[in-house]
Parts: C-alpha cells; sequence; structure tokens
C-alpha cells in the first residue's frame, strides 16, 4: 500500500529574496556540515531538502566520484537549483520517499525537520532508505538560542512571535533539542549529538551577514505574522531596525548554535 504523505508547511516561502538568503547561509555554514557528514569516496548519499543544491554540490565535491541525490518538494526551488557533476534532483515528498530500501550510504537533511509534520516519520524514512551500518545526518534549530549584545528586545518579542506563528503552520522552531529523543523514537542506533556553533561579533568575517539572515527571516515570515495576527508591522519594523543599527555597534556580538545528530541504521 502506497503510504499516505503527510502535510508539510514552509514558514519562509521561496521567493528570490528567500532564495539569495538561503545561498547566504549556505556560505557561512556549508564547510563545517560537510566535515559533520564524513563523506568519504564513492558514497551514494542522499539529501533531503536539497533546496538550491548547494548544499548538494559541496558534498559532491567533498570526496571522489561521490554521488548525490536532492529529494526535494518544491519545483521552484529545483528550478533554480545549481547544476554540478554528480548532482541530481529529484520532486518528491520526505515522508514517502520513492527510493528502495538500503539504497544510499548516508543520508542527510539539514534545516528541514523544522518545517515537516511528522517529523519521525521523515527520520523512519530516512533510515529505511539508507543501508545497514549507514548514517542519518540532521541539523536543525532551536530558535530560542539567538543571543545578542547589546540585547534587542523589539527583536525578542518579534522573535517569539515567530515561533508561535511557526507552530500555528505545524512547524516547530524548538525542534533541534528534541533531536536524540526523535531519534531514539525511529529505531537508530550509536546516536550521538553535537552543536555547529554561529559566534559572531563587530568586524569578525560573518558578523553582518549572520544578522542580515536573521532579518531575512522575520522578512520572508512578514507577510504571515502581519496577516495571522501574531505580529503588527511596527513591532516587525522595530525588531529589524533595531537590527540593523546593531551592525553598525563596535561592541556587538551575537551567538548561536545550529544541534546536530547523526545516528546508525
Amino acid at each position: 500500500m502506497k503510504k499516505k504523505a503527510a502535510r508539510e508547511t514552509y514558514i519562509h516561502g521561496t521567493e528570490p529574496s528567500e532564495q539569495k538568503r538561503l545561498a547566504a547561509l549556505n556560505r557561512l555554514t556549508n564547510e563545517a556540515f560537510v566535515r559533520f557528514l564524513g563523506v568519504v569516496p564513492r558514497m551514494r548519499v542522499l539529501e533531503v531538502g536539497s533546496g538550491l543544491g548547494i548544499l548538494a554540490a559541496n558534498v559532491a565535491a567533498a570526496a571522489e566520484a561521490v554521488e548525490v541525490i536532492g529529494l526535494e518538494k518544491s519545483g521552484e526551488q529545483i528550478a533554480a537549483a545549481v547544476t554540478v557533476p554528480r548532482v541530481t534532483y529529484v520532486q518528491g515528498d520526505a515522508h514517502a520517499m520513492n527510493f528502495p530500501d538500503g539504497h544510499f550510504d548516508l543520508v542527510y537533511a539539514r534545516y528541514v525537520l523544522e518545517h515537516v509534520s511528522a517529523p519521525e516519520t521523515v527520520l523512519r524514512e530516512m533510515k529505511r532508505v539508507v543501508r545497514r551500518g549507514g548514517r542519518v545526518a540532521v541539523c536543525e534549530n532551536d530558535i530560542t538560542l539567538v543571543r545578542f549584545d547589546p540585547p534587542c528586545p523589539a527583536f525578542d518579542e518579534v522573535w517569539k512571535c515567530f515561533e508561535r506563528y511557526q507552530e500555528s503552520l505545524g512547524g516547530d522552531g524548538l525542534i533541534g533539542r528534541r533531536l536524540y529523543r526523535l531519534f531514539r523514537g525511529a529505531g537508530f542506533s550509536k546516536i550521538e549529538l553535537s552543536v555547529q556553533p554561529e559566534v559572531h561579533w563587530h568586524g569578525s568575517e560573518g558578523f553582518s551577514a549572520w544578522i542580515q539572515n536573521i532579518i531575512g527571516n522575520i522578512e520572508s515570515a512578514r507577510r504571515g505574522l502581519v496577516n495571522s495576527g501574531f505580529c503588527a508591522e511596527a513591532q516587525i519594523a522595530a525588531a529589524i531596525t533595531q537590527l540593523a543599527e546593531l551592525t553598525k555597534r563596535v561592541d556587538a556580538s551575537a551567538c548561536f548554535v545550529w544541534n546536530r545528530a547523526f545516528g546508525v541504521r
């Protein structure tokens, strides 16, 4: 019997401005995540939620003869994705993947589980399509871990609204804290947790880019935040102004950590 696809929600949209933000975020975060994956030559790899394919391209280039399939639900994202050797894109639903059991050596997803309605179902599918002894790896958000100094109270107020709005859509911006429990529930063995830090300060290479990423998060959800009644336009404008001013302060800093996990089938 064919599995019924679960409803998937995505808070950010796929507009060109959001694609630009995601490309910049890839430049900030890909190198460390590819090291975490431990790619070796001739691996057959599946990326779940491949988006613009930038990470998939980096994974394919990480070792000799690595083949990557990028599974992506959005046709708009696939149409805008990078085209490189040894990376192929397939449109489909992560809750019910059209791949045979044990087909891949490595399966990973990044910034995906927070947007799906049934994350444990997705993890079970990832486990199903990886070979026995193969690894499944994820990297996810817990958006409460964002910290700025000097404090940005207008941003903090909007960020709480962002969390509640995402929850109302069926997503979970706090899912990073639950990765161990989710991996246990999906039946993985040899589970390990780690974090990938984002620590930036005025004058450091990624400081402005990281703050622009946070601003982009808010902008991408602006219409939904306002139309849903979670936030007013004036609140959003104040938050963005506060963050923009932070980039000009010579005493400013930012801290965040991504939550990562891997497990073995």
